[in-house]
């Protein structure tokens, strides 16, 4: 609580017995029930349109591509602020004058997402996609689609669904307003003629209706257009004009460890380093090797276990070690898990036990012209190794 009131809160809201004495705050029986009721009631204050966002992957990224393709006034979190807490956190500084509130819903099982719908009944909900994360918790992809698919239960009367066009499954369960968006050319805001250049970042179109807006983006990864595709889709059920929200994407940044790509100096000159240690599963390991794959130079991949895949597990690490061998990467494993090393085989060129050991491993084989991706769930720690690797180019 001090270093609460430190960084800026102006008062706390505790259980009983919690409150220090001369600190300003409310005692309740249950603060995060009290937060939601809070979040409930600025709800129910504000005018301007709510999109929520969830999905097995992308959620996060999307969350700041749709305030970027809204423009001025649209208030999201500034982080992944997606559950019990971090959900009611946002709605209630959604401030006064915001054109559009975008909310970020994640889900530990069936019937969180329900239950966080209940706070914000969003005029837009979207599903970036269905895929293996966190089968600890769900079980199999059928409970994922059920547990994601409670935020188009809980829209507002009206509201429209933004699903991506090749889950038939998604787009079946559904029967009222529905823009798609992807790469499928067929889907209402379709993602066509994607380059990577050499740094990672896609340069593509984006169409709607006949009409074709080229995007460039400044941030890496060969999944960021479909999700460019479903921010746009957003914007558009809100009514902004396709083509000034596809004009806005070009000046968007990712959030730090996202597919973070910086240059660092080694002796005799530099390498490249891709931080996207924020999180990993299946789906965002391929993207991230692929994209890394395409860029020139030598590839090196520091890859951590992904985390909450439940009994499907061993063999989901195994794919991501075959897959990464199979893209001509050296791998470096970090943690305990022996999943990644059996499936990459020979690629392997260390096995470690920490970011120390991590750097070491990284540090005894680069060469100028490098490229090294950082890769794995947040619990494994990954995100600083970055800074590990050489020095900062000038």
């Amino acid at each position: 609580i001090p270093a609460a009131l430190a960084a800026g809160a102006v008062a706390a809201l505790v259980a009983p017995g919690y409150l220090p004495d001369g600190v300003p705050g409310v005692e309740v029986a249950d603060p995060v029930a009290a937060l939601a009721a809070l979040a409930r009631r600025r709800r129910a204050e504000v005018s301007a349109p709510v999109v929520a966002v969830t999905g097995s992957t992308g959620k996060t990224t999307t969350k700041d591509l749709i305030p970027a393709a809204i423009g001025s006034g649209a208030h999201a979190a500034p982080s992944s602020y997606n559950n019990e807490i971090g959900v009611p956190l946002t709605v209630i500084a959604c401030p006064d004058a915001a054109t559009a509130l975008i909310v970020e819903v994640g889900s530990r099982g069936v019937g969180h997402i329900a239950a966080l719908g209940d706070l914000i009944h969003p005029d837009v909900a979207v599903i970036t996609n269905i895929g293996p994360a966190h089968l600890e918790m769900f079980g199999d992809l059928a409970t994922v689609r059920l547990a994601k698919w409670e935020l188009v239960e809980a829209l507002a009367p009206g509201g429209v669904a933004v699903l991506p066009e090749t889950d038939a499954a998604l787009l079946a369960m559904r029967h009222g307003p529905t823009i798609t968006f992807g790469e499928d050319p067929t889907a209402d805001v379709a993602a066509v003629d994607v380059v990577l250049d050499s740094r990672g970042r896609a340069s593509f179109a984006l169409r709607h209706s006949g009409e074709r807006v080229e995007v460039t983006l400044t941030a890496a990864g060969r999944h960021q257009p479909v999700n460019a595709a479903a921010a746009v889709a957003a914007a558009i059920a809100i009514g902004v004009e396709f083509v000034t929200a596809a004009g806005r994407l070009s000046a968007f940044t990712l959030a730090p460890w996202r597919m973070e790509v910086v240059e660092r100096t080694v002796p005799g000159g530099t390498v490249l380093v891709v931080n996207d240690a924020y999180n990993a599963n299946p789906a965002s390991m391929e993207s991230a090797l692929v994209t890394v794959a395409a860029m020139s130079g030598r590839h090196f991949a520091v890859l951590g276990m992904m985390h909450e895949l439940g009994a499907a597990s061993p063999a989901l690490h195994e794919d991501v070690g075959r897959r990464a061998a199979a893209l001509g990467f050296t791998v470096i494993v970090v943690g305990d898990d022996p999943g990644i090393a059996r499936g990459a085989g020979s690629a392997v060129a260390a096995s470690v036990g920490d970011l120390d050991e991590a750097a070491a491993a990284v540090a005894d084989r680069l060469l100028p012209g490098d490229v090294v991706l950082i890769k794995a769930s947040r619990a494994t720690g990954l995100e600083r190794l970055s800074e590990r690797i050489g020095g900062a180019a000038a």
